[in-house]
Order: structure tokens, then sequence, then C-alpha cells
């Protein structure tokens, strides 16, 4: 045991004393006497203990094991392989100022059917701005392609789901075939 530890038990039981011996004076204390006033006032000098107590009970419990690293994600994939062609729409923001067409890039989020949601990116070409409001079609790729192309049968309608947000309306339009 290290000296502050010493000194820190010796603070709590030295509080804790004067909190009983507070509870025996106003337990004998006459109702309304400055007697049981000071009394109630040394019990009070036990609560900020009580935090390092429960405090220092909880360093006691077992710690959990470490989370295990999430599975790869897109990052490592090869190259974008297309596993489904769509139909989107995306929807116009409530904000008219991020009412801006959808430029060039990659972009990830979830194909949600009823309650399930499946992982997937979709790329918008160089030269190319997706206007909000107006269908496009595009290639989808999943991250567990097994998984989720028998969900995406011919004409499913889906939401897509960015971060909280459901940003676009979907329709599945054709499986491309499943590459392992």
């Amino acid at each position: 045991m290290t000296k502050i530890q010493f000194r820190r038990r010796v603070i709590v039981l030295i509080l804790l004393c004067v909190a009983v011996g507070g509870g025996v004076v106003r337990h004998y204390a006459a109702p309304g006497t400055t007697t049981r006033d000071i009394a109630t006032l040394l019990m009070v000098l036990w609560v900020p203990i009580i935090g390092n107590v429960i405090g220092w009970l909880i360093g006691k419990l077992p710690r959990r094991t470490p989370k295990q690293a999430p599975p790869a994600g897109f990052d490592a994939l090869p190259e974008f392989t297309p596993h489904l062609a769509v139909e989107l729409t995306f929807r116009r923001p409530s904000v008219p100022a991020q009412d801006v067409p959808l430029g060039p890039g990659e972009y990830r989020g979830a194909l949600v059917l009823d309650t399930e949601g499946f992982s997937a990116r979709w790329r918008v070409p160089q030269g190319t701005l997706l206007a909000r409001g107006t269908p496009v079609a595009l290639d989808i790729e999943f991250l567990s392609p097994a998984v989720a192309q028998p969900k995406f049968v011919q004409g499913t309608a889906f939401r897509v789901l960015v971060d909280e947000s459901f940003v676009a309306d979907g329709q599945a339009l054709q499986l491309r075939p499943a590459h392992t």
C-alpha cells in the first residue's frame, strides 16, 4: 500500500467516524436545537466520500475483454464490383441551401428493406452531377453480396440510409453476376 492510499483510507475512516458520531448526537438531541443541526452537518460530511467509495468498488470489478476489431469494410476490397443495377431518386433536403446535386465520387450507405439493412456503396462517374428528385440508374456494390443479392430481386423497393437519415428511395433493376 502506498503512502497516498494509506492517507486516503485514514481520511475515509475519520469522516466515517465523524458521521457516525453526528448520527448518535442527532439521535439524542432535541428537535430544533443547534446541537441537532450541527450533528446533521457532521453526518453530511460523509456524502463527498461516498463517490470515492463507489469509484473504488467499481475499480475492483473485473474488466471486460476488449472488443475485437470490426470486420473488414469496403476499404479492404480491391476495386468496385457492381452487384446490382438500381434506380435511385435522391430526396430533397429540408433546408433549401443543402439542395445541391451530388458530385462525382464514391458514396456509402445502407440499403434498407423493412427492418434489414445491407451495407453498400455506389459511384457517381466523373463529369456527372445527380440532381435530387430525379431518378437515376446506378450500379451498387454490396459488402456481403451473398447475403444481400437474394433479397433484391427485380422490382424490389428500398430506401437508402446514410448516417441517421434516409437520403434516397430506390428500386432494384437487375442483379449482376456475383464475383467471389
